[in-house]
């Protein structure tokens, strides 16, 4: 049973990486700063390093996801219980990866853990006090933070870039251009004409950039590199957020420490986002709302802020709403939120829980 279950944890693992991993690096890609293979491999350095970081800040959230608190103590440690909860949770997640919506990993364990809860230990041993206080507030709240304090600094930057003079510039395109005429078996190609072209194309497919400087720093250099250490930051928060809620399952399980449990965790993380990330990267990317790089700079800034403070207080707060929230915010400050993809975003939100309550549930009858 030990072994069924830390192999259903690995799988919980790789479904976190598969769905989370890029959510700190989509602005990166969506604004134009790093092609989707570079701002993949940044995710992943970064999320190992808060991955093995978690070993020594985040023992509060190993003590809340191994459900101890919110069941009794002895269905805490059934080997069913806990096999239950990774295989729902599992599951719940990788349908959402497949389907290409960010959601929680969080709500996925805390669906799975209610739902195994309630079969293995009955309504009246489940702690609805912690339920709420421990899980339910921190997760309704942290969204809606993000997306204020988005778009609160995004005004704040916009106003200090005008105070410094830093305009963006103007979408004009220039290069070499050559006509060839038709190739001609065995005589070549003729030159009709070479020469500069100049270009002044849709927005749309236009890159926006800062011109002018910041305390003698080129303004566009200095904001690419912000932007970057802030993506790191997001995914620095997410390893040290995340890691500990699916270690805690081996740990109560007893099949490994977490040292151990931790840097087996990360691997199947890292593996996962390396291997299942583009759908949800699309979505994170391009479908939520367009962005500049001041934007997706302002919206990773908030999103390390939440997600770092919330890990040594032992806040199960979720990475996917922080982030997801803070574009809303993006969106809403610069008049293209995708409202489409935004519902369908809350509306895989909101059947998360349920979907893995009951996938909780009905795993624990099964094995019980």
């Amino acid at each position: 049973m030990i072994l069924l279950i830390a192999l259903a944890v690995l799988f919980v693992a790789l479904a976190n990486g598969a769905n989370d991993n890029f959510k700190g690096v989509a602005t990166l890609h969506g604004s134009g700063t790093l092609g989707y293979r570079r701002a993949l491999a940044w995710a992943t350095l970064t999320t190992l390093a808060g991955s093995l970081a978690a070993m020594l800040a985040a023992g509060g959230l190993v003590q809340r996801f191994s459900g101890k608190g919110l069941v009794a103590d002895a269905v805490a440690a059934d080997h069913a219980f806990l096999l239950g909860v990774a295989a729902a949770a599992a599951l719940t997640v990788l349908l959402a990866t497949r389907l290409g919506f960010p959601v929680s990993t969080t709500h996925a364990l805390l669906g799975a853990l209610v739902g195994a809860g309630l079969v293995m230990g009955g309504p009246r041993q489940l702690s609805y006090a912690t339920l709420g206080r421990s899980f339910v507030a921190p997760l309704l709240f942290s969204p809606v933070v993000s997306l204020l304090l988005a778009a609160s600094v995004y005004r704040a930057l916009r106003s200090a870039r005008r105070a410094f003079r830093v305009g963006e510039q103007t979408c004009v395109c220039i290069g070499d251009v050559e006509e060839l005429a038709s190739y001609v078996p065995g005589a070549g190609t003729v030159r009709l004409a070479s020469g500069i072209a100049v270009a002044v194309d849709q927005l749309d497919r236009c890159e926006r950039r800062y011109a002018g400087r910041v305390f003698g720093f080129d303004a566009q250099g200095a904001l690419d590199r912000l932007h970057l250490l802030a993506a790191g930051a997001v995914g620095f928060a997410r390893g040290l957020n995340d890691t500990p809620k699916i270690v805690a399952l081996l740990i109560a399980a007893r099949a490994l420490d977490v040292p151990a449990g931790s840097a087996v965790v990360a691997a199947a993380m890292a593996a996962g986002g390396l291997l299942f990330a583009r759908r949800v990267a699309r979505t994170m990317a391009f479908g939520i709302t367009g962005m500049n790089h001041g934007q997706g700079f302002s919206a990773n800034l908030v999103t390390a802020t939440i997600v770092t403070l919330a890990s040594p207080l032992g806040l199960p707060v979720s990475t996917t709403h922080v982030a997801c929230g803070a574009l809303f915010g993006i969106g809403l400050v610069n008049g293209e939120a995708r409202g489409k993809t935004i519902a369908e975003i809350v509306a895989a939100w909101v059947t998360t829980l349920p979907i893995a309550a009951v996938l909780g549930a009905g795993a624990a009858s099964v094995l019980r």
